[in-house]
């Protein structure tokens, strides 16, 4: 395989930038929100332990926090250093993949390392709202790029490897590897000479289902389990659609629907252009998955929105639209190099204007009246022109400068010059400071609620970094989509005490079993000592002190 040092060195480069440039990383900023109170909860029950997302984990059928846990115990790091750091090992291991799956379409490493650090660029894939690069180390973001390793495996018939590779991203995200599951059993079922050699990559995907059933029913602190074959009822469809209308296929905004219409046109134009490149193995599952992908949309529609199966909205199928979107965007950078090894310089920038404009601004047709959004526009031709600059100089003596700029310069002007900034600022002094105090000066048992924040994420920032309960916040809405009973306590929940116009009542706090309330300085309350103030929100306590 085409993996050398330089070759890896180059990888571990577009790595970091991707890790710490564009499109970044974070912590605490989304489902980590979720995911690092219930290890914390795992690790020390008494931790959290009057917290409902914490108390009611959704990890069952992951060994996400089996490793993490392990690791954090062995280490004896922090869940924040452990987290990032298979992060960053699994960002990696998923350009490798990119890199193999490139190579094996007859590009020359040069090349190949010039479409990868394009793809690393990211993308959003709008509707189901999911990443192709995820930002935090969560299930999904370890399970994407084995499956990108697992392709670029088979791609180079590493049959073995590519079903291990495979097995170990069924391991931490089951539904997201679905479509590679697919792609493997088409090309079993190809005839071909390789057939036993390709039958080898079943077991150990097989040994791995065999494990994730295990692991799921040794599972610890689970106080609810998931219902995967139940009828969805009004009253919980009502409350999916408010909290979690990413899986509706039916509330999703037009503009998407064109946007994979565009995209669909242009991967079967890639595919046709580059025919016989598209030839086995490595054809099949850049075929198949885009197809999975783009059908899974409207069979979403079906499963959730016609038949109400209470798995879909855990599955999550039409996520698949990943697939479509990095494939189609992979498709058309090999044939927008190839088109410039041919001295078509004009189809080469036509086929790469997609590569970079997901990346820049997620959809495919910008809106040009936008000051900002015209100039990434602008960003996206001239960084079009320059990979295509640099394929079409590959070969040549003096072609080192462009594939440099080519390689490099994206990560810096797209967050740079075209002011794109992939999540808003969360964090603050204020917050961690109202947390620190928290963490040391309240009861361990102690009930918090943040009834101004709204749909805002700094009471799931608070929960994590204080380690104190919170008695309902949006972030903490989302796990509506895996547990019933969790969905009707939220929404009572949520209903009492945050809903618009909701008053800050005392009394109700006090029969609900809250301990204390956070608003904004701003707002302190009259006739009443704060238990803790800073320039950003005030503590009052609900009860007497004891």
């Amino acid at each position: 395989m085409p993996l050398r040092v330089p070759v890896l060195a180059a990888l571990a480069l577009l790595t970091l930038l991707g890790y710490f440039q564009f499109p970044g990383h974070t912590y605490l900023q989304s489902d980590t929100l979720i995911y690092v109170p219930i290890l914390e909860h795992l690790k020390d029950p008494s931790v959290l332990a009057g917290d409902i997302v914490a108390t009611k984990p959704h990890v069952s059928y992951t060994i996400y926090d089996e490793v993490t846990l392990a690791l954090q115990r062995f280490t004896g790091l922090d869940f924040q250093w452990v987290l990032e750091g298979q992060q960053l090992l699994f960002r990696f291991l998923g350009a490798c993949g990119l890199f193999l799956i490139v190579s094996a379409l007859g590009l020359s490493p040069r090349m190949a390392l010039l479409v990868t650090g394009a793809l690393e660029l990211g993308a959003t894939i709008g509707g189901p709202a999911v990443l192709s690069i995820e930002y935090e180390p969560v299930p999904r973001g370890f399970a994407v790029p084995l499956i990108l390793l697992a392709v670029g495996l088979l791609a180079h018939r590493q049959y073995l490897a590519a079903g291990f590779a495979t097995g170990a991203a069924l391991l931490y995200h089951p539904p997201t590897v679905l479509p590679l599951l697919a792609a493997i059993a088409v090309l079993v079922i190809l005839p071909s000479g390789e057939r036993k050699q390709r039958l080898a990559m079943l077991w150990p995907v097989g040994v791995a289902f065999v494990l994730l059933l295990v692991a799921a029913r040794l599972q610890t602190g689970v106080s609810e389990r998931q219902i995967l074959f139940g009828h969805i009822d009004t009253a919980l469809e009502r409350l999916q659609r408010f909290r979690g209308a990413y899986n509706w296929v039916s509330l999703w905004p037009a503009h998407w629907f064109a946007q994979y219409a565009i995209l669909a046109a242009v991967a079967v134009c890639a595919m046709a252009r580059l025919g016989r490149e598209l030839r086995e193995p490595v054809g099949v599952p850049l075929v198949a998955m885009p197809i999975y992908g783009l059908l899974a949309i409207p069979a979403s529609y079906v499963v959730l929105e016609t038949m109400r199966w209470s798995l879909m909205p855990q599955l999550q199928p039409a996520r698949a639209a990943l697939f479509f979107t990095v494939f189609t965007l992979l498709l058309a950078a090999v044939a927008g190099v190839k088109a410039a090894t041919r001295g078509a310089i004009a189809e080469a920038v036509l086929w790469f204007v997609p590569v970079f404009l997901i990346p820049a601004n997620a959809r495919v047709w910008p809106d040009l009246s936008e000051p900002m959004l015209a100039r990434r526009a602008v960003i996206v031709l001239v960084l079009a022109a320059l990979a295509a600059a640099a394929a079409w100089s590959g070969t040549r003596r003096h072609g080192w400068t462009a594939w440099c700029a080519a390689l490099v310069l994206p990560f810096f002007l797209i967050p740079g010059w075209g002011g794109l900034q992939n999540y808003p600022e969360l964090h603050s002094a204020e917050l961690d400071e109202l947390s620190a105090w928290a963490r040391s000066g309240t009861a361990r048992d102690s009930v918090f609620l943040f009834p101004e924040a709204g749909r805002g994420l700094q009471p799931s920032v608070f929960r994590a970094r204080a380690l104190r309960a919170v008695y309902v916040d949006w972030k903490s809405g989302g796990q509506v989509n895996l547990l019933k009973d969790f969905a009707e306590e939220w929404w009572r929940r949520w209903q009492e005490t945050m809903q618009d116009g909701a008053k800050v009542d005392f009394a109700l706090y006090s029969r609900l079993g809250i301990d204390y309330v956070v608003v904004r300085a701003e707002q302190r309350l009259e006739g009443r000592a704060a238990e803790y103030t800073n320039s950003a929100y005030a503590a009052y306590r609900v009860g007497p002190r004891q």
